[in-house]
């Protein structure tokens, strides 16, 4: 990886480190009103569990599976963005779909929202600072 793409990343999770202040208000996954989540952002945990509680949200884990086996989200499903099968598994999912995206500290969830992006999803959002941050918050997670 050369010196300039690093400084692209680095700026890239910065941006979305600085929308992850914004909250998130919505009358349905799809519908967002005030202000909007907008793919690719990431907000902090109590506006991740907002966005990740509407009707219809797919809560994507992009972390590995033994990570996931660890601990995860209640109701996530696991995706790993690393695997050399995600560019196929992002296929089998539904572009116009909600999901709420997370992985370990928010490096890897912006990896995920990118490719998401690029593939034609319109809704998606990540959990800034990962699962670290939201146990942090005191939220749960489950190893089911």
């Amino acid at each position: 990886m050369t010196r300039t793409t690093r400084a692209l990343e680095a700026l890239v999770l910065a941006a979305s480190i600085a929308l992850g202040s914004a909250a998130c208000s919505s009358d349905d996954a799809g519908q967002s009103t005030g202000a909007s989540v907008q793919v690719g952002q990431q907000v902090a945990p109590q506006a991740f569990a907002d966005y990740a509680s509407k009707p219809g949200v797919v809560i994507l884990d992009v972390r590995t599976p033994a990570e996931f086996a660890s601990g995860h989200l209640p109701g996530a499903v696991n995706l790993d963005v690393q695997a050399a099968d995600f560019g196929s598994g992002l296929a089998k999912l539904d572009p116009s779909a909600s999901y709420a995206v997370y992985c370990h500290s928010g490096n890897r969830s912006l990896l995920a929202l990118q490719q998401m992006a690029a593939n034609g999803f319109a809704h998606a959002t990540g959990l800034a600072g990962g699962i670290t941050a939201w146990a942090a918050a005191g939220r749960s997670t489950v190893t089911e």
